[in-house]
């Protein structure tokens, strides 16, 4: 089908157009923080170290809620679950510039991060199982490229914003002002309906699954379950692997690139600031057409397109000294790892029962990203000794190796092939895995086009 009907009818449906404006302005203010947070943290201590310690805070609590995350989303209303973390974050986040009037206080920031951040991975949770409730499963490619647009224009002008904020009424009014878009998300998701019923009702397969085991059970619900299914399908296997070791390359790439124009070529921090500034544009692009080279190349194109993309990208911007030929560079980079990433959350959504949904999300992200501080570590280090020319073409090398692999797997066809292995496997010993194995994908009933 030609893609015009698709759009217009995403444009009618009123749940996710309201749901997608409260987010934007959830996402300039999330953008605010990312920048205002450690600026405060450098005013009040001027150490680096204590910048550093926020960042470990961030990431340490992200990963460790990602464990339960899933199971909290899979046994919730995930509406009502949203908007409570919502209002949670507008509360804490509020509350800074009042606390910082009688002096600042840092443990308050350590406790405050630690609390946000499992507030927000309980919510980017919850945030996936709803995209795939509000649009119809042949338009979840065009609402996902729409909400990772979005993200990218807040990501864009967010620390923009936050600069002027910190400079003018200081970081710990800029955090105020991220509290109060918090604020305007929870009163939007009030005017939502997801559609499906929420998964929270204590009905259904999970509920079956978790009655019995008692204590035990219930730890498998959490931890195991979404692991297990990842495993068993015949595409989010491969996927979760190649993407771990992606993501092991890319996350020191950032690390590398800052590094090599500040470093290496001897520019400012502000032509640093341009180039990402510039990278930004390759979200933007990705997020604008993502939906319709899915439709017209398929998943496996996009998806291991883009993983090339990436290494082309990571080696050409170790190699040159040209700083617009290494702005265009990293706008290519974060345009394959937009396009990968939306075809990826598509995908996942498309084929995992819904009641599984939150569980089979936050596993599948806490294995991936736990790879990125160690391939951070790695990288940077090795640059040190090496030089960033070396081991960006090295990691370049690496990420077109995985796309390689790729074409040994399900994931050069995309979901079609994970139906067509999924059945011929169901008498091994994948369909024999339990109540998550490879064949409840092809169970999942058509989601009907909403009006």
């Amino acid at each position: 089908m030609p893609p015009a009907p698709e759009r217009s009818s995403l444009w009618r449906n009123r749940d996710f157009t309201v749901f997608w404006l409260g987010q934007a302005l959830s996402v300039l203010g999330g953008s605010i923080s990312y920048l205002a947070l450690p600026l405060l943290v450098l005013e009040a201590t001027g150490s680096l170290v204590q910048m550093g310690l926020i960042t470990v805070v961030i990431g340490a609590t992200g990963i460790g809620t990602g464990l339960f995350a899933g199971y909290v989303v899979d046994r919730s209303d995930r509406r009502r679950l949203m908007i409570g973390c919502d209002l949670g974050r507008a509360l804490l986040l509020g509350a800074v510039p009042f606390i910082w009037l009688a002096g600042p206080r840092i443990w308050v920031l350590y406790v405050l991060t630690a609390v946000v951040t499992a507030l927000k991975t309980l919510f980017d949770v919850a945030y996936v199982t709803a995209v795939a409730n509000l649009v119809a499963t042949e338009e979840l490619a065009a609402a996902n490229g729409r909400l990772m647009g979005t993200f990218a224009v807040g990501t864009l002008f967010g620390p923009v914003l936050a600069g002027f904020l910190t400079a003018g009424v200081g970081g710990d009014w800029a955090l105020g002002v991220d509290g109060a878009t918090f604020l305007v998300s929870a009163v939007s998701l009030r005017w939502v309906s997801f559609g499906r019923r929420d998964a929270g009702t204590g009905t259904g397969s999970g509920a079956q699954e978790e009655s019995g085991g008692g204590g035990a059970g219930r730890l498998r619900e959490v931890f195991v379950v979404g692991f297990r299914f990842l495993w068993a399908h015949p595409l989010l296997r491969p996927l979760t692997v190649l993407l771990t070791l992606l993501t092991f390359v890319t996350m020191g790439a950032t690390d590398l690139l800052v590094y090599r124009v500040q470093h290496d070529l001897g520019r400012d921090a502000t032509v640093v600031g341009s180039v990402i500034a510039v990278s930004g544009l390759g979200v933007v692009g990705a997020a604008a057409t993502a939906a319709r080279l899915r439709r017209r190349f398929g998943f496996g194109v996009c998806w291991l397109g883009a993983v090339a993309l990436i290494g082309l990208a990571v080696a050409g911007i170790g190699l040159s000294r040209s700083i617009a030929v290494i702005a265009v560079l990293a706008a290519v980079s974060m345009f394959g790892l937009t396009l990968g990433g939306v075809c990826s959350m598509t995908m996942r959504q498309e084929v995992t029962p819904d009641p599984l949904l939150g569980r089979v999300t936050s596993a599948f992200w806490t294995v991936h990203n736990a790879s990125g501080p160690v391939g951070a570590a790695a990288l940077t280090v090795l640059a040190a000794r090496w030089g960033v020319p070396a081991v960006s073409v090295a990691g370049g090398v690496f990420c077109l190796l995985i796309a390689a692999a790729g074409l040994l797997t399900p994931l050069r066809s995309g979901p079609a092939a994970a139906r067509r292995a999924a059945v011929a496997g169901s008498a091994g010993p994948e369909g024999g895995s339990g109540g998550s194995g490879g064949s409840d994908t092809v169970s999942r009933p058509r989601r009907p086009r909403r009006r």
